[in-house]
C-alpha cells in the first residue's frame, strides 16, 4: 500500500508536471494553460503553510497529432483538469476532434480512462495520456470500435531469435575515447542507435540480443562515475531473416546526437529536444524512464 500523500505533495508533483509539459511542448498550439489563476494559486499554496487550498483546479489544452498515412492534419484535443487529489486520482481528461462522431468520441474516451485506470493510478500521467491518445486516437475514426475488438496476443511459437534494444543512462558521457568506443563497438557489432554525450549520458543500442549483450559488456568495463541499463527491450522473431531484424530497428545507424542548450558547450543538454528526438523515432515513453516527471 502507497503512503497516502499530502495535498502539498500532490500539489507539488502538479506544479513539477505542469514545468515538465511546458518545457516539453513550448507552443501554444501544443499545450495551453487555460487559467493561469489557478496555477499561480496551486503555486501560492505549495509554497505556503498558511495558504488555503486553491478554489479552482488547473486545466489545460494538450493538441495532439497523431501518426497515420492519409491525414496528417487531423487533430485531436485533450481538455484536461487536475483534481487537488490527482495525481492520487486520476486526471479528468475528454478528447475531441472534429472527424470524430458522439459515439467515436465517447468509445475513445472510456477506452483512455480504462487504460489510464490500469496504468496510471497514483504517478503523474499526463505524458501517458498524451502518448496513448497519439498512438490510438486515429483509429476510432471511421470505425466502430467495440472495447473487445482490441485483441493481444502473446503467444510466440518459435524462439528462433531475439531482438534487443538497450537503453543505457551514464551520470555523464565526456570522454573523447569512450565515445569513439561506442560509436566503434555499435558498427563493429551492427548495432544501430544513438549516443548523447554531456550529463546525463544516454545510449541506446539495438540489435541482435548477444551483440547488444556484447556491446554491454564491453562499455561497462570502462570506468564510469554511475552507468546502468535503465531499459531493455526484448522481441522473439520468428526465422529471425535479416530483413525482420531491420523491420524492428528504430534507429538507421548509430549515431552521436548533441542537444546543447542554448549554446551551454555541450554540457548540460536540452532535454526537450531529446524528447522530441525520441518521439520522432516512437519512443517518447522512454524519456519517462528515464527522466521520471521532472525531467532533470
Amino acid at each position: 500500500e502507497a503512503a497516502k500523500m499530502t495535498n502539498r505533495e500532490e500539489a507539488e508533483i502538479q506544479i513539477s508536471e505542469l514545468d515538465l509539459l511546458s518545457s516539453m511542448f513550448p507552443y501554444e498550439e501544443e499545450f495551453i494553460v487555460t487559467d493561469q489563476l489557478a496555477v499561480a494559486e496551486l503555486k501560492h499554496y505549495a509554497e505556503n503553510e498558511s495558504a488555503e487550498m486553491p478554489s479552482s483546479k488547473v486545466q489545460f489544452i494538450l493538441n495532439v497529432k497523431p501518426e497515420f498515412s492519409n491525414a496528417s492534419m487531423v487533430e485531436f484535443s485533450m481538455s484536461c483538469a487536475l483534481p487537488f487529489k490527482y495525481p492520487t486520482v486520476l486526471p479528468e481528461i475528454t478528447v475531441r476532434s472534429s472527424l470524430l462522431s458522439r459515439s467515436q468520441q465517447i468509445q475513445l474516451n472510456s477506452d483512455l480512462k480504462m487504460y489510464l485506470m490500469q496504468n496510471c493510478s497514483g504517478e503523474p500521467c499526463m505524458l501517458s495520456a498524451r502518448e496513448w491518445v497519439k498512438d490510438h486516437a486515429a483509429a476510432y475514426i471511421d470505425k466502430e470500435l467495440s472495447s473487445s475488438s482490441v485483441t493481444t496476443s502473446n503467444a510466440v511459437q518459435s524462439e528462433d531469435i531475439t531482438f534487443t534494444r538497450l537503453w543505457i543512462y551514464s551520470h555523464h558521457i565526456y570522454n573523447k575515447h569512450k565515445r569513439k568506443n561506442i560509436i566503434d563497438w555499435a558498427k563493429e557489432l551492427s548495432l544501430s542507435g544513438f549516443c548523447m554525450p554531456g550529463k546525463p549520458g544516454v545510449v541506446c543500442v539495438e540489435g541482435l540480443q548477444s551483440s547488444c549483450e556484447e556491446f554491454w559488456s564491453r562499455v561497462r568495463r570502462l570506468t564510469w562515475k554511475r552507468i546502468l541499463i535503465r531499459h531493455r527491450e526484448d522481441v522473439s522473431l520468428e526465422g529471425g531473416g535479416h530483413t525482420e531484424i531491420q523491420n524492428q530497428r528504430k534507429f538507421s545507424t548509430l549515431e552521436e546526437k548533441c542537444f546543447d542548450a542554448h549554446g551551454a558547450r555541450g554540457n548540460h543538454m536540452d532535454l526537450g529536444q531529446l524528447y522530441h528526438f525520441l518521439e520522432e523515432k516512437g519512443c517518447a515513453d522512454i524519456f519517462q524512464m528515464y527522466f521520471g516527471v521532472e525531467g532533470h
